[in-house]
């Protein structure tokens, strides 16, 4: 006796569906992607947030949602404008938010405020 299952009768739809798409348009996300300020924002709001102590890069990547190696090279950036510190903490690098940090922090989210009627992406 030979069964048909239901999955094999869906399967050339879904081929016919998805022939000719490659991955990168099967995988797009609809969501545009942020902008490195915005990225930058987020990050230092992150480091902020922490307060004194400080953070770990692995905490940083979590909450801003950034890869590892991502978080590390704009916290790097970050670093070299003066806006954190690096520090180490228990054998391991955290990072705290300078006062030229907060002050940018705190323009950037002005700013964030006023184009946000105008509904602009930056």
């Amino acid at each position: 006796m030979n069964m048909i299952n239901n999955y094999d009768l869906e399967l050339p739809k879904i081929e016919k569906i998805y022939s000719g798409l490659g991955p990168e348009t099967i995988f797009r996300s609809s969501k545009p992607r942020r902008t490195q300020i915005c990225s930058l924002g987020d990050i230092l709001s992150v480091i902020k947030e922490a307060g004194r102590d400080g953070i770990i890069i692995s905490i940083i990547s979590r909450r801003a949602n950034l890869s590892h190696n991502v978080a590390l090279q704009k916290c790097s950036k970050l670093s070299s404008a003066g806006l954190i510190e690096e520090k180490i903490l228990e054998q391991r690098k955290a990072f705290h938010i300078t006062e030229k940090g907060l002050v940018f922090l705190n323009e950037y989210e002005k700013f964030q405020i006023l184009v946000k009627p105008f509904n602009l992406k930056f």
